[in-house]
Order: structure tokens, then sequence, then C-alpha cells
């Protein structure tokens, strides 16, 4: 319906309410026929509606949408009725000296009802009528504070939703036998289970944003004792900025199962950093590379370098940072590979890079037990030019993004990036550059983790293939890797090794069965099926080891660990025979520098005691 006929109809409504409010209060005062032909009435009448209407242009009640009204539209009504009234008192008393304030009074009780009934009758019939005849999801809210009720009135004021609220979950005491817009408090959380079996519940949101992840695992495990699907409210900041609507609920992930809270970083300090800055990212179409290229983006660096092998990944982040940053500082795409020393080396030249990091590697711990010479041209050779490089033409920070693997490596991976470590510590006392290095653990959805393959594994039907149900690993998400990183670069003093604190490590078993639930199905639908442990894989990771531990935490959530020199002879040994060694003997070489290493360290440490 267009507006003015929206308007011709409800003005043609307000009429007849008018004139029949006065004509039912006139009946009710007098009952004298004759009363009903006087020119006072017709004139009453008259003002009345003349008041009535301008008063409902003043209040906007002909442009408000009455299929949402609340309680906002009811004190509108009685703001315009009741100016109507007074005016229509005051004009009386002008030209007849004398009011009737019985028969106004009464008019103005069944003005405020009837035009009330007309307006809200609508929002009642959508409600109840047109809500019904579309099939509806009978919803659980858990909480009942500010969000969760914030919730609970979008979704009755919204008939474009097809969730239905039934009631609240709750372990607030006070909150027992409560009813929170017209819904009632149907229990405590560890009630979840019998609450949507007896209500039929098809769908719970939790909408309580300052849980921790701790107590939203508590409240994920109840939920997925029962069928219903399980999501979650956007963080109420992502509202109230615009990101997302009340309305943009999602399933939850993985990521906010994580028993650890996000590390928040100093941002004055990263500005200082970055800002202004030209900052070079190697490896910047993977996973950790993409991601730290666009949170660098953030603190507005003069240039960003992208550096990558991969032509299709470096193009894809090239035109993402386009999209979102063109106009605000140079990005500049550099197809090259690590292991071009001379490559390298005049990118450096031409560009002279503030800050360096080096995110380019070769990761996956069972393809490097297969292709040790690779895993070392990329993480030991390739670090090396770069660092190399970084130092010879005065980059003020290089930070490399190492691992967990690191620690008291048992593969080849772990090996390289202990070795890639020896490197960089060693240039630290060589040039200006300061050099550190990052350790954190697996990355949840980078390329070749192993969030990707259980999804894979589950949308054939499973069934999940884990390694060993004891198997453990520290996780983090990508956000928080990259931020790790360039707050490390931001702290560097040179030398160090920062490593998160990351709270207690997650069995892979857990993981998966989590991944089966959030999925939509049952853990014997898809099954678990355990395949041994792997070349080069530990049953547990370490973020330090004991000669490396340090009680410093030099940051919030943020540790430095002490710098262990030994190896490095031997390292350069290997890189100087290795063209020819074979793979075999390559292998064995690397794992022995790791095993020097920690035999060195072990002997000071005794001596010193």
């Amino acid at each position: 319906m267009t507006y003015g006929k929206r308007l011709v109809l409800l003005a043609i409504l307000d009429s007849l309410i008018v004139i029949t409010s006065i004509f039912v209060s006139m009946i009710i005062i007098k009952t004298d026929i004759n009363v009903f032909l006087t020119p006072t009435l017709f004139f009453s009448i008259l003002i009345l509606l003349i008041f009535h209407h301008v008063c409902a242009f003043i209040y906007r009640l002909y442009h408000r949408a009455w299929a949402y009204a609340s309680v906002g539209e009811l004190i509108a009504i009685t703001k315009a009725v009741s100016f109507s009234i007074l005016l229509t008192v005051f004009t009386q008393l002008l030209f007849f000296e004398e009011t009737n304030l019985r028969v106004l009074g009464i008019t103005w009780m069944f003005h405020i009802l009837l035009i009330g009934g007309s307006r809200f009758s609508w929002r009642i019939f959508k409600d109840h009528y047109i809500k019904q005849k579309v099939q509806v999801k009978r919803t659980l809210i858990v909480g009942a504070g500010s969000a969760g009720t914030m919730i609970a009135r979008y979704i009755l004021n919204n008939n474009d939703t097809v969730m239905k609220p039934i009631g609240y979950v709750d372990d607030d005491p006070k909150k027992i036998n409560l009813d929170f817009f017209g819904l009632p408090m149907l229990g405590k959380i560890s009630q979840i289970q019998s609450i949507v079996e007896s209500n039929r519940i098809e769908v719970i949101i939790i909408a309580i944003p300052s849980l921790k992840k701790t107590e939203l695992n508590i409240i994920f495990k109840e939920c997925t004792k029962t069928k219903a699907r399980v999501q979650i409210m956007p963080k109420i900041e992502d509202i109230m900025t615009g990101k997302v609507s009340v309305s943009s609920f999602r399933d939850v992930q993985v990521q906010d199962l994580l028993g650890r809270e996000q590390v928040q970083l100093e941002m004055n300090l990263i500005s200082e950093k970055l800002s202004g800055k030209t900052v070079l990212v190697t490896g910047a179409g993977g996973s950790i590379g993409s991601e730290i290229s666009r949170q660098v983006c953030e603190f507005h660096p003069q240039k960003i370098l992208l550096l990558g092998h991969g032509e299709n990944s470096i193009y894809q982040i090239d035109m993402e940072l386009r999209r979102k940053h063109l106009s605000e500082f140079e990005i500049i795409p550099i197809i090259a590979d690590i292991q071009d020393r001379s490559r390298i080396f005049e990118v450096m030249r031409e560009h002279h890079p503030d800050v360096v990091y080096h995110a380019a590697a070769h990761k996956h711990v069972p393809l490097m037990e297969y292709n040790p010479k690779e895993s070392i041209k990329n993480n030991i050779l390739g670090t090396k030019n770069v660092s190399e490089a970084a130092g010879f033409y005065g980059v003020d920070t290089f930070v490399l993004v190492s691992s967990d693997k690191a620690v008291n490596p048992t593969n080849v991976m772990g090996a390289t990036k202990r070795c890639a470590e020896l490197i960089i510590q060693e240039l630290n006392q060589k040039y200006i550059t300061k050099y550190v290095a990052v350790r954190f653990g697996n990355v949840l959805g980078s390329r070749g983790s192993v969030i990707p393959l259980f999804k894979k594994q589950i949308e054939e039907g499973g069934p999940i293939t884990v390694t060993h149900p004891d198997m453990t690993r520290y996780f983090m998400t990508i956000p928080e890797a990259s931020r790790l990183v360039i707050q490390a670069g931001a702290l560097a003093r040179g030398g160090e090794i920062f490593v998160l604190d990351m709270g207690e490590p997650v069995k892979i078993k857990d993981l998966a069965e989590n991944l089966i639930k959030l999925s939509g199905y049952s853990i014997e639908e898809i099954g678990i099926e355990y395949t041994g442990i792997r070349p080069g894989e530990k049953m547990y990771e370490e973020l330090l080891n004991e000669n490396e531990v340090s009680s410093q935490q030099i940051f919030p959530k943020i540790h430095i660990g002490k710098a262990m020199l030994h190896g490095q002879e031997e390292l350069k040994k290997l890189i100087s025979e290795f063209n020819e060694l074979s793979s075999l003997e390559v292998k064995e070489r690397l794992l022995a520098i790791s095993n020097v290493s920690k035999l060195r360290a072990n002997v000071e440490r005794v001596a010193v005691n």
C-alpha cells in the first residue's frame, strides 16, 4: 500500500474513532436525546477532530510502522490524545466559557483505548497469525541478561525471522520464576537437555557475550546432549559498531571452544613500530603471512611488500589489500623465491624495509620427513638468505615465524625451524638489526592444519582419522598467531624467542568430537578411526625446553625464552656440505644438531648447579 493511501485510511479511521468516543461519552453521561442536536456538540467534535489530526502529525502517528509497535508508540498515542483533549478544553472555555470535564475525561479514555487498540491489533495479528503460517523453529535463549532479552525482543518484533522464542535458561538465582518480555525462565544451564526435550526446542542461541572460553565449553557440552542446533550471538562491540546486526546469529565454531582468552595487544607500541614504515612480509600468500599482512595494514605503513613464491596466492592477497587500502599507502606484490639469494638481496637493496616478518617456510611435518633436503633449502637456507640480506641492508627488526616443533625436535620440520632460530640468534650478534623468533602451536584453519582435513572427512561421511587417542597439541587461531608475531616485533630488543602462554593443550580426539557435533552429527554417525603416530610426530608439543624456560613475562601472556646458541658450528658444517649429502644423511645430521644443542645446554646447567 502506498504512503498516500495509508495516510487517508488512518485519517478516516481516527476521525471515526474521535466521533465515536464523544458520542459514547455523551450517552454514558447524559441520556437526553436533545444534547446530540446542539451546536456545541458539533463544534466540539469539529475542534477535537482538528486538534487530533494536528497532534497525530506532530507525534508522527501516521508515520509509524505499527506492525512493530511497542511502549514508545503507546506513549506517543497518549501524548497526542491528551494534548488534543486539553486544546479542546481551552477552546470550549474560550468560546463558550464552559466545558464538561466528565464528558471529555471519558472521551479521553475511549480515545486512547480505540486508537491504541486499532494500532496494536495489527501487531497482534502479525505476531500471532501471520507468523504461525510460517514453519517456525522453537528457540531457547541461554542467558537472560541484556543481550538475551535484546535478542528475544528482536525475534518477537521481527516478522522475517522463522524463530519463535520459548524461554530462557540462566544460572542467576535472582532470575528464577521471572518473565522477560513475556517469556519465562525455564531453568538452569545444567537442565538444558530436559528443557529442550520437554519444550520441543529446535534452536539454542547462546547469548552471554561475557562468557570465557571455558564457560562456553561447559554450555556447549550441555547443548550437544540435545539434537537442537546451537548458535551464538555476535559480539556486542560488533553490533554497536555496525559490523553485524543483532540477527547475525552464527553456528558455534571450533575457535570459540578453545580454552584460552585472546591476547590483548599494546596498540600504541605497535603503531610506533609500523606506522609510516616500509614492511616486508615473506610468505605473504600463506595462511599466516596473509593475515600478518592484513593486520600490518591496519597500522598504516608507508609501504607493504608482499613477497611469495606462489603467483596466485600473492595475487589474491594483493587484490584484497588494494580493495581496502589502495589510496592509503603503497602495496607492492613481489614474486620471489627465498632460496634465490641474489633475488632476495635485490629486493632488500631496492626497497630498504624497516621491518621484516619472515613467514615463508615448509611446515607440513610428514611431508618434510620424506623430503628433508627441500625442508633445509626453504627453512634453513631460505631463512639464511632473508636474514643476512636484512642485516646487510640495515633492517631495524627481523621477526622469524617459528614453531613449537622447534623444541626438542624429533622431526625434520622442527629441526629446520630450530636451525633457523640458531641462524638469526647468531646474526643478532653480528648486525645492528634486532632479530627475534616467535613460537606458537598449531594454527586452526591454516593450510595443512587438521581442521580442513576433519571437515572434508565429515562431508564424506566419515570416519575422522586421528593418529592416537592421547595425542595433544596447542592450538590458536590465525589472527591470534599473527597478532603475536606483530607484537613480538614491537617488543624486540634482539635475540629473544617469544612464546605465547597458550593455556592447556587440547586433545586431538576432543577436537574431532567437537567438530563432529558442530557439524550436526553424532560421534556414532561419523566415527573416529585411530591410524597410529606418523613419522616424526610427537605425542605432545612443548613451547620451551627446560634449558630455555624463563619466568620472565615480558607482556601479558607473552613469555620470553633464554637464547640457546649451541650447535651453530655443526649447522655451518651441514650447510657447507649440504649438496654432497643424501637425504638420509641430511636428516641424521639435522637431528644430531638439535641433540648437540640440548646436551651442551644440560652440561652447562649441571656445571652451574
